[in-house]
């Protein structure tokens, strides 16, 4: 078996510091750092190319072996931006989109190769991490694990939320839930 670890990007800057310095704010290095402290280790690191996925891996305590342009899981007319924080079973109606088999099950298939090959690039037994963003995860894990139990899964993700994938025979089998400590 080996193992993913998915996170959310942390926290980051807004109003007028927002584009200035670092992408993430001071909260979220030290949200960051919190995180980082009971992870790892880690054989590969893979994160999206936006700065504030890249910055969260390295106040984690990880260097970043490859970034990736990674897809959002915000598609028009199927999931509008930040629509999994309204709706009531996010995961459920994740699922329910991914069958309809249009642009929003293309875009889950693209995050879910991007997540088996960083799974895929570590020896048996070992564990990768990868920082993403909210929306293209659920999305993900959605496409990862189709026949799971979603309606257990509870909420979306918030900043630094995680989770830990099993992948064995070339297929995700297992997701273990980790939330980030309130902040």
């Amino acid at each position: 078996m080996r193992w993913l670890d998915v996170r959310r990007h942390s926290l980051t800057k807004k109003g007028e510091a927002r584009g200035r310095g670092s992408h993430l704010s001071a909260g979220g290095v030290a949200l960051a750092r919190s995180i980082g402290s009971g992870a790892g280790p880690y054989e590969r690191v893979v994160t999206s190319s936006s700065p504030r996925a890249v910055e969260t891996a390295v106040a984690m305590g990880f260097a970043v072996d490859d970034t990736v342009e990674m897809p959002s899981g915000y598609v028009p007319e199927e999931i509008p931006r930040h629509a999994q924080w309204e709706w009531s079973e996010p995961y459920l109606r994740l699922a329910e989109i991914v069958r309809a088999d249009r642009a929003a099950a293309a875009v889950g298939e693209a995050l879910r190769a991007i997540w088996a090959d960083t799974a895929g690039g570590v020896a048996e037994g070992g564990t990768a991490l990868l920082v993403g963003h909210g929306g293209g995860i659920e999305l993900a894990l959605v496409a990862c694990l189709p026949d799971a139990p979603h309606a257990s899964w509870g909420a979306p993700f918030g900043h630094g939320d995680g989770v830990r994938l099993g992948y064995a025979d070339g297929r995700f089998v297992s997701a273990e839930f980790h939330r980030a400590p309130p902040h």
